[in-house]
């Protein structure tokens, strides 16, 4: 869900995390994603051919550095309107962070190796209700109402006929309400989550805490500002009518993969990333590829095998396909 990250607060941990309080102290500790990943210099932004302009590949003190100083902007490779799909990547790659977080977080690895790959990538904003440089944090409905918006946008510029979208935590989720309820079925081709909230959390006990103060107190979530945290708790009326309909709130027309990490500390239980299995269904454990990989909630999306896998996805997704095995620490990958 959330792409939600981990402050800690005392002797709990906030289930829907900025991840700037552990990006400061892991700024200087935090080194290449992966020797096996491209890493090539970044050009002008005026390519219209994919894979001509090569961009280099980030790492989580990228990632933390773009949001504090400008979180905004777009990541490398990304929104290049002038960018025409190939026969080999026909599908433009629409990227979609989660809770408390933003694209330029998000996506400082992702999107530079696929644009290196030659896909056409974009990447939006979402959902902002709290001031500041985080998103996602607004009703979940109204944040799929942004999506069908902007992929309609990259259809039109780009001439494609389908995306494949990717998303991280709420924003793995998100994407199956804009399928199933706003005409996104006939849009796209492969959803593609990364520890996405799709049935529900948790939050290693926080949002069942936050549930039961909100009976005693009356406040919830929502009133500091984040609906979006109240609909991804285990049981909540959003989760549930989204997991509702036939195959488990999936399209037989549309691939759905969801990549994981037994660690995760925000999608609790991890399994519940995962979607019902069916024939358009992929659930992969990161640990099931490589055991050393330590990677949780925060640093997923920077981990080198869960990249990996998202590259493999999208492209010849290849059953066979082994990604690079290392010690992956966890938050910083």
């Amino acid at each position: 869900m959330i792409k939600s990250q981990v402050i800690k607060t005392g002797a709990k941990r906030h289930w829907a995390v900025l991840p700037l309080a552990i990006g400061l102290i892991s700024l200087a500790a935090c080194g290449s994603i992966s020797s096996s990943l491209p890493t090539t210099t970044t050009t002008s932004a005026a390519e219209t051919v994919p894979g001509t302009t090569q961009y280099t590949v980030g790492t989580f003190a990228n990632g933390v550095a773009e949001e504090l100083i400008a979180p905004s902007s777009s990541p490398p490779g990304s929104n290049i309107w002038n960018c025409k799909p190939t026969s080999t990547h026909p599908y433009p790659v629409v990227l979609v962070h989660g809770t408390f977080a933003n694209a330029a977080f998000s996506w400082q690895a992702l999107s530079p190796m696929l644009a290196n790959a030659g896909y056409c990538v974009f990447a939006l904003n979402y959902g902002q209700t709290i001031p500041g440089p985080i998103y996602g944090t607004g009703e979940i409905s109204q944040s799929a109402q942004t999506l069908a918006s902007y992929v309609d946008k990259v259809l039109t510029a780009t001439g494609a006929t389908k995306v494949d979208i990717v998303g991280h935590s709420q924003g793995g989720m998100m994407p199956r309400y804009y399928i199933q309820n706003l005409g996104g079925a006939t849009k796209v081709n492969m959803m593609v989550a990364i520890a996405g909230s799709n049935e529900g959390t948790t939050a290693s006990g926080v949002g069942t805490l936050a549930s039961d103060l909100a009976k005693a107190t009356g406040l919830s979530f929502s009133d500091l500002g984040c609906t979006a945290c109240d609909e991804q708790e285990v049981g909540s009326t959003f989760i549930t009518n989204l997991d509702s309909g036939p195959g488990g709130g999936t399209s037989p027309s549309v691939s759905y993969v969801n990549v994981e990490s037994k660690y995760d500390e925000v999608i609790t239980p991890y399994k519940n990333a995962f979607l019902p299995a069916g024939p358009n269904v992929q659930n992969l454990t990161v640990q099931n590829y490589c055991s050393t990989d330590f990677t949780e909630h925060i640093g997923i999306i920077y981990d080198p095998v869960t990249l990996g896998l998202v590259v493999n996805a999208l492209g010849a997704n290849d059953p066979n396909y082994k990604p690079p095995c290392s010690v992956v620490l966890p938050v910083i990958s």
